[in-house]
């Protein structure tokens, strides 16, 4: 079982599945960062100061001056401003993707447009045996043949 199981992980596919996956991870922090490192405080700030990752509504009672103050009391909130943040990330990683794969299925309708070459040899037609198409003799049957 453990040389199957070696077998399966040393295949192609599934190295290229887990190096997809690592890379993706690390991906989707990058895009997480840019959304609200980057991307957020600007538009926050065109937006008359609002800060994304402190909108919430306290579900119950109380009023807080931030997520994280409600967070420390113990309150449950609705966390629209990093559910905003979220949605972000998600259409910029499915964007990103959509790049991706747009890009390698161009390249294969590339690869499989390239015509076959054209054909070096024919059938005799008495023996069948492969032999050049500019041949006018067969070398295998000695079959005198008509010209190309």
């Amino acid at each position: 079982m453990l040389k199957e199981f070696k077998e399966f992980a040393m295949r192609g596919n599934v190295l290229d599945m887990a190096i997809g996956i690592v890379i993706g991870a690390a991906f989707g922090k990058i895009v997480t960062s840019f959304v609200s490192d980057i991307l957020m405080p600007p538009i926050g700030l065109l937006l008359g100061g609002v800060d994304f990752s402190n909108i919430f509504i306290v579900l119950g009672g109380g009023d807080y001056d931030s997520l994280e103050a409600a967070k420390e009391a113990g309150a449950a909130t609705w966390n629209i401003g990093l559910f905003i943040n979220t949605v972000i990330d998600f259409l910029i990683i499915a964007f990103a993707i959509f790049l991706v794969v747009k890009a390698v299925n161009n390249m294969k309708r590339k690869e499989e447009v390239v015509p076959p070459p054209d054909p070096t040899e024919k059938p005799c037609p008495f023996c069948v045996t492969p032999i050049p198409i500019k041949a006018t003799r067969c070398p295998h049957c000695t079959s005198q043949l008509e010209p190309a």
